[in-house]
């Protein structure tokens, strides 16, 4: 009896040092382990196929080996399957990569005007079109400022704008102090190189990792409080690569979101690479929009700040 199905129940085992042992999966080797934890949360859809091997296969020592794997996703990502939103917070966020090559940008950026943020972020900005965005949105947020490919809408007064050197040899990330009812914001954009898994090559991202890492030093030297982090990261917040910028702020979604929150690809996100990161707010809740002419989702966050009213 206690034979019967031990290849399932070593597979268990199998995928519990993975989960559990992620972070050791070395990068040397075409950045598996970057790879590994781009899709992780994606490994539960082996535990029901398990469940039922072993079910089928009576097998009490498979059963009893899947426990295993079953309580380390479930400590990694049962969270996020919560509900953690809360009433409240004073500051409205929101970041899209709209997409280079939208067919129908004006419609973009009114659904992202519907939205009601106070502060829009947007990446993948082609310069042809950002007059565009920048016309089209006008109207709701009287401040803005575009720096290379991306670009800041602010209800509020926008100070001490300039470009963010993320070793790219062009502008893809940008700073900004937002002057909030409620005190100062530095709010930084940015979009991250993209990554590419290649037969020969294995998960490409070297320039992204190191403009994370200009990044994360960008942001530890912000001179003011609280920080808000809006972009297209091309990275999921368990990715390794992205320590330098995760290690210090937190994710809205993982704090106050509803669900994975995943944002790409819009047809049928797999990932959440545009990230909402703070610190020194609070996240009240965090949501996904609905899909606009882009390939990503927009994802907008409701935040408490020190000074406001709880």
């Amino acid at each position: 009896m206690w034979r019967r199905g031990i290849v399932t129940a070593v597979v268990c085992v199998a995928l519990a040092g993975v989960l559990f042992l992620h972070s050791d999966i070395p990068n040397r080797i075409g950045n598996l382990g970057s790879l590994t934890e781009t899709f992780l949360p994606w490994l539960g859809l082996v535990l029901p196929v398990l469940l039922v091997v072993a079910v089928l296969r009576r097998s009490t020592t498979a059963l009893i080996a899947l426990v295993l794997p079953v309580a380390v996703w479930s400590n990694l990502f049962g969270g996020l399957l919560l509900d953690k939103s809360r009433s409240g917070g004073d500051l409205t966020v929101l970041t899209h990569n709209v997409n280079a090559d939208n067919p129908d940008p004006d419609a973009t950026a009114r659904d992202v005007a519907a939205a009601g943020a106070d502060v829009v972020a947007l990446e993948e900005l082609p310069e042809s079109q950002a007059r565009r965005y920048a016309s089209d949105l006008a109207a709701a947020y009287p401040y803005h400022s575009v720096q290379g490919t991306v670009g800041l809408w602010s209800k509020y007064p926008l100070s001490g704008v300039r470009p963010v050197d993320i070793r790219m040899g062009w502008t893809r990330a940008m700073r900004a102090a937002v002057s909030t009812p409620d005190g100062p914001v530095a709010v930084y954009v940015a979009h991250l190189p993209s990554v590419r898994v290649k037969f020969d090559a294995g998960f490409t991202a070297g320039q992204r990792d190191r403009a994370a890492d200009a990044l994360g030093r960008a942001i530890t030297s912000e001179p003011l409080h609280s920080v808000v982090l809006l972009g297209d990261l091309n990275g999921t917040m368990n990715d390794r690569a992205l320590a330098s910028v995760t290690s210090q702020m937190r994710s809205t979604q993982g704090a106050a979101g509803n669900g994975m929150g995943f944002s790409w690809p819009a047809s049928w996100p797999m990932a959440r690479i545009d990230q909402i990161l703070v610190k020194g707010a609070e996240p009240r809740s965090s949501w996904t929009l609905p899909k606009t002419g882009s390939d990503h989702l927009p994802v907008a966050a409701r935040l408490q700040l020190p000074g406001g009213k709880d």
